[in-house]
């Protein structure tokens, strides 16, 4: 049965923080280095960073020997969790508006909630928690505002729609299948997918964009960065929530991260902050709300 703590509302809200402030960084590096090289460098970075905590922590995996089933689930976590979704939003959105990339993510929240109805013990549906995504998921539309549906022309439009879907699909098995694994450790657990994320990205990219660009020392730190937070960070509070509140509560990233991407760009870059923000976060937070009001009843009454 997932637990959903006080820890486990921090973790979230930092994730929420982190990726939204991760899309300021990627348009910096992706100033000196090609899409799917920044890919593959982040996970590098991410990997050689969790690579050094596994090996202090004596490279602990499971907690006792499993089967070929639960070897099978971790290699699709590596795939799902970063290698596919990171190839496919780098391609789709090339043929896509920015809006509707972001709603895409969003909607995770919304794949999540059958997956884990059938799959995961403790995360059944009911209709409260349905009405409360639902909800979340029209505040990220409201936020994000007639571009979100807005069509850019290219030939390659509906594939590229279709790529964002499948990577929110991917996010979503994943968070799913992370929750299924046996007793893990989570540092270990991280590491190991990321190095298999990693291996599939660089050879990806390296078939794709060719040898590796030259790059200029800002961008080198802003990658480093990249990786040390929103990836190898970021990822491991991904798994702790996921192993411990449950797929269905680490969804609720995927709506804080549209509006945390929208505060910060007017707070660093003097972007213009739109007038559906207000209307748009209290319909999020109504969500939030209304699909956790018995995880936020126990937190209230433990305070």
């Amino acid at each position: 049965m997932p637990e959903i703590t006080g820890k486990s509302w921090i973790m979230v809200a930092a994730l929420g923080l982190i990726w939204g402030g991760t899309f300021l960084f990627m348009e910096i590096a992706l100033r000196g280095i090609t899409p799917f090289w920044l890919a593959a460098a982040r996970i590098a970075f991410a990997t050689l960073l969790m690579l050094a905590f596994w090996a202090f922590r004596g490279f602990r995996l499971f907690a006792q020997p499993v089967g070929n089933i639960d070897l099978i689930r971790l290699v699709m976590i590596g795939v799902l969790s970063s290698a596919v979704p990171y190839m496919l939003l780098s391609w789709g959105q090339q043929y896509v508006t920015s809006g509707f990339a972001g709603v895409s993510m969003a909607a995770v929240a919304l794949l999540v909630l059958p997956l884990a109805h059938f799959l995961v013990p403790g995360e059944r549906l009911t209709l409260r928690r349905i009405a409360g995504f639902v909800i979340g998921f029209l505040g990220v539309v409201v936020l994000i505002g007639g571009q979100a549906f807005e069509t850019t022309g290219e030939t390659l439009e509906s594939f590229g729609r279709l790529a964002c879907l499948g990577a929110a699909s991917c996010y979503a098995l994943s968070s799913v299948q992370t929750r299924l694994l046996p007793q893990v450790d989570p540092i270990g657990l991280n590491t190991v997918t990321l190095l298999i994320g990693g291996v599939i990205v660089f050879a990806a990219a390296l078939s794709i964009e060719g040898a590796p660009p030259e790059i200029d020392r800002n961008t080198l730190y802003v990658l480093g960065f990249l990786g040390l937070i929103p990836t190898a960070g970021a990822s491991l509070l991904r798994v702790l929530v996921i192993r411990t509140a449950g797929p269905v509560f680490m969804t609720l990233v995927n709506y804080q991260v549209p509006v945390w991407s929208v505060v910060l760009g007017a707070l660093i870059l003097s972007e213009p902050l739109p007038p559906s923000l207000m209307s748009a976060l209290a319909l999020i937070l109504c969500g939030v709300g209304l699909s956790q009001y018995g995880a936020l009843s126990r937190l209230f009454r433990r305070v």
